[in-house]
């Protein structure tokens, strides 16, 4: 079987544009496979297909997989892995063209990203907080260090973009909700 590897990388909150990546792959002949460390993503060749991918961020989901993993099979959706505390998901899209999605409201997506905020944006503000912005400043003021204080305001500025863009995505759902 051909298979192929992408590198792609996506940020937290990046997940719809993952799912859209995916899905043009398979309709492309080349369905997911795995995704391993900093997204080296494989694929295999495939039938080209119109088939769509949801992400889904639950922890509580994994507790109890095998429950977890029926109730999307139960609605028709083909489980493939998890990583990084995602569950992937894909299903054909239906003959009259219609694209099904895992969350069919604002509410619940808006409670997957929640889930996302709370397991996955919380440690990193903690590391941010208790680990790097010390360091940046002791490298600044007291050790004189100006390349290690330029290599971790680079990381610095890195953390800082994730979170304005977390904060955003968030943000722009809330308002959509209501």
């Amino acid at each position: 079987m051909e298979t192929m590897k992408q590198f792609k990388w996506f940020t937290i909150f990046k997940y719809e544009q993952e799912q859209e990546y995916l899905r043009q792959m398979h309709k492309d002949g080349w369905k997911f496979v795995q995704v391993k460390g900093l997204g080296m993503y494989h694929f295999e060749k495939c039938e080209p297909k119109d088939v769509v991918y949801q992400l889904d961020y639950n922890k509580e989901g994994l507790e109890h997989k095998d429950e977890y993993v029926q109730m999307f099979a139960d609605c028709g959706w083909e489980y493939i892995l998890d990583y990084a505390g995602y569950s992937y998901f894909r299903k054909e899209v239906s003959e009259d063209g219609m694209a099904e999605e895992i969350f069919c409201d604002e509410d619940s997506r808006l409670q997957m990203m929640e889930r996302v905020l709370k397991g996955r944006m919380l440690p990193l503000l903690v590391l941010f907080f208790c680990c790097l912005l010390p360091q940046f400043i002791n490298s600044l003021l007291i050790y004189h260090s100006y390349f290690l204080a330029a290599f971790l305001g680079g990381i610095l500025a890195l953390y800082v973009g994730v979170f304005a863009g977390c904060a955003k995505k968030y943000m722009d759902m809330k308002k959509k909700k209501k």
